[in-house]
């Protein structure tokens, strides 16, 4: 299976969520929050199908160093880093020889919160079903540290939804979310974006209008 672009992966996923909202498994109030920035696209479709807010929180990856596609950790809203142990332990490294790579992360986290919500305060989550969406899932840093942060804000339900995600890494995640929902789970999977025919980098200008348009 592979997607043409993020609307497409978008539309698979929200007839999914579709179903398990039919099925009585997807009560309301519901909140569909993206991880941008390619999550907001995928989202978009599903915010619309569901007729539910679309929102976003913003999650930096901390990577490897000479290997920055590589997560070792990440942050997620103003929660302190949340590291993989396993990964430090593999390459070598401490959290404090990681602790400048933070601060640039935390720096550009910030700085697009207010890129993308401006004065807008965070939305209230507690008691609400919260279906998390992005573009695909690979070692699941952010995905973690993202249902973490959300987990303590008190959600009735919380979902996390990608079109395309490595195998080992959905099951890691079965704990942190109540449902995972993901159509392709490839054996063989390197990298989200070789599940993608178009997987242009999306700029802070079409998250913006996305969020203003949804």
């Amino acid at each position: 299976m592979r997607f043409r672009d993020r609307a497409e992966a978008g539309r698979a996923l929200a007839g999914l969520l579709s179903g398990l909202r039919e099925r009585g498994d997807l009560a309301g109030p519901l909140l569909v929050l993206a991880l941008p920035r390619g999550g907001v696209a995928v989202a978009e479709p599903v915010a619309r199908a569901l007729g539910a807010p679309l929102d976003v929180l913003v999650v930096r990856k901390i990577g490897a160093p000479h290997h920055q596609e590589f997560a070792v950790g990440a942050l997620a809203a103003d929660d302190p880093p949340l590291f993989d142990a396993d990964s430090l332990g593999h390459l070598g490294l401490t959290e404090d020889s990681l602790a400048a790579a933070v601060d640039r992360e935390r720096e550009e986290l910030r700085r697009r919160e207010r890129r993308y919500r401006g004065d807008r305060p965070p939305p209230d989550l507690k008691g609400r079903t919260v279906i998390v969406v992005d573009d695909g899932l690979a070692t699941g840093a952010t995905a973690r540290a993202a249902l973490r942060h959300i987990r303590r804000r008190g959600p009735a339900r919380l979902v996390l939804a990608v079109p395309v995600g490595a195998p080992d890494s959905l099951d890691s995640l079965a704990t942190e979310a109540d449902t995972v929902v993901c159509p392709h789970r490839p054996a063989a999977f390197a990298a989200v974006g070789q599940w993608y025919d178009d997987f242009e980098q999306l700029s802070d200008a079409q998250v913006v209008t996305a969020l203003r348009n949804t």
